[in-house]
């Protein structure tokens, strides 16, 4: 079963110096049909001016992801964390009993451009958490996230795995899957077809009860996919 998610369909809010695209229900969009996808609570989407950003807020037992696409983003907490977040790198925060944080894009001219992904832990009041770092870029899937942070990747506290994959075009790939998992498949980047629906930059595909992925390439691509219960 291929549950289709188009970047146009998404929810959206805006102000003067931000543009954030919604794929399920979060702050003034709602959408019953559109809360979450398994473990998977948000996935925005954001668009973020110059010197502006979030300023320091609290979070409590929620696991968050950040992946920078372009730009950078300086990030503080309240675990004493001072740093900065650059295009092509990773950040992951577990929340557990709760923190405040702030991210602010820096830079003077340029957009910031990221994915700020929350995932429903499976244990609460752990201790908060922090870490970021780049994963080198190479054909084919990159672990990024794991319950046992194995090959290098992050742990998460969550039974799901987290691949970003990359091919080159043209291409045709398969990717074999566990019929009693459930899987997100989040564009990055690029033009696909998976098992024969088209994709672009941004779409995303809910996949239940599919035993592969077959990967048609138009576009140098890149894609996350969520590995879930």
């Amino acid at each position: 079963m291929l549950q289709i998610r188009y970047a146009q369909e998404r929810g959206h809010g805006s102000a003067d110096w931000l543009k954030s695209y919604h794929t399920f229900s979060f702050a003034n969009y709602y959408d019953p049909k559109h809360m979450h996808f398994s473990h998977l609570r948000v996935i925005n989407e954001d668009f973020i001016a110059p010197l502006r950003g979030f300023g320091k807020h609290p979070h409590d037992n929620m696991e968050i992801l950040t992946y920078v696409l372009n730009g950078r983003v300086a990030h503080q907490d309240s675990m004493g964390n001072q740093t900065e977040v650059k295009a092509g790198e990773f950040q992951i925060m577990s929340a557990g009993t709760g923190i405040f944080h702030s991210e602010v894009n820096p830079d003077e001219k340029e957009t910031l451009h990221l994915y700020q992904i929350w995932i429903i832990p499976n244990q609460k009041n752990i201790n908060p958490r922090y870490d970021q770092g780049q994963f080198t870029d190479k054909q084919g899937g990159t672990l990024i996230l794991s319950p046992d942070a194995s090959d290098g990747s992050f742990k998460i506290y969550q039974d799901m795995k987290l691949w970003r994959y990359q091919f080159s075009a043209p291409s045709t790939e398969k990717i074999s899957l566990n019929l009693h998992r459930s899987y997100w498949l989040q564009v990055v980047k690029g033009e696909l077809s998976v098992n024969g629906v088209k994709l672009n930059s941004s779409d995303a595909l809910g996949i239940k009860a599919e035993p592969r992925l077959a990967i048609e390439t138009s576009s140098d691509v890149e894609f996350l996919l969520f590995d879930l219960i």
